[in-house]
């Protein structure tokens, strides 16, 4: 099983580059299933109904969410009918949505997690529990279980890998917008990366405009933060080869499309 995740997809200039570079990554790596994390593809915060079916009509078999999963107040009334969409576990029991999706691939069933982290978030369930219990929940299913560990510290992520390795085929993190060069398997077979970095502005802060960030760190006032809508951009990602027997990863490789770095098919 070869699966294809793209990092946090930022407003309609992240959403440019899948819509181009999607298919000509499917062309070149063969993925048997392609994930997308969406938390911020509507203006930087936040899904739509329309984006997440733009998304699957693009080729994504499963939408990943994070802590920007409900800026768009929109969500509330579809979350519920969306099958591939799938929104961090560990929010509280009584939210909408769901954090665990089964995929079907040619007859083999592939498991898809997303939790986020605690340490300069929210405070919400502990994702190492849920985690359990997913698990637990899953493995009655299929060995192949991937996890998208939306979070902030480099040292949350890492424990959450090291926790998993053996349990589940990946554990990939998001959040933070940089792509880490960390990318491993780890000794009982658990593909990881810290971050899978960020698909939208290459020349923002984060996808951010640059000089709004600029002048927040210059004189410490309130400013609008806005994405970058003109200028280069970029695309972040990662393809995991997991034994469909064993559940466990074969190879984790990371993509990165930029003016510094060319795509060569």
């Amino acid at each position: 099983m070869k699966i294809l995740f793209i990092g946090d997809v930022v407003g309609s200039p992240g959403r440019d580059m899948v819509r181009e570079y999607l298919p000509r990554l499917k062309e070149k790596y063969r993925p048997n299933m392609t994930i997308i994390n969406g938390e911020n593809a509507a203006s930087g915060k936040g899904i739509t109904e329309k984006i997440y079916k733009q998304f699957l009509e693009l080729g994504a078999q499963v939408i990943t969410m994070g802590n920007h999963t409900w800026d768009k107040k929109e969500i509330f009334e579809f979350i519920d009918e969306a099958k591939y969409m799938i929104r961090p576990a560990n929010f509280p029991e009584n939210n909408p949505g769901k954090g665990i999706v089964y995929i079907n691939i040619n007859g083999t069933e592939v498991a898809v997690i997303n939790l986020q982290g605690r340490t300069f978030l929210s405070a919400i369930d502990d994702p190492f529990q849920k985690a359990d219990l997913l698990i637990e929940e899953a493995k009655k299913r299929t060995n192949l279980i991937f996890v998208d560990f939306h979070g902030e510290a480099t040292s949350e992520k890492q424990a959450m890998g090291w926790y998993l390795d053996g349990r589940v085929s990946a554990v990939v993190g998001t959040h933070t917008h940089t792509q880490t060069a960390d990318e491993r398997i780890l000794p009982s077979g658990t593909a990881y990366i810290s971050d899978v970095g960020m698909t939208g502005p290459y020349d923002g802060i984060l996808g951010v405009d640059r000089e709004a960030v600029l002048k927040r760190f210059l004189t410490s006032l309130p400013v609008r933060f806005e994405i970058t809508k003109t200028g280069r951009t970029q695309l972040n990602g990662i393809v995991v080869t997991i034994d469909n027997n064993s559940g466990k990863a074969t190879k984790i490789e990371r993509i990165i499309i930029n003016d510094d770095h060319p795509f060569f098919g």
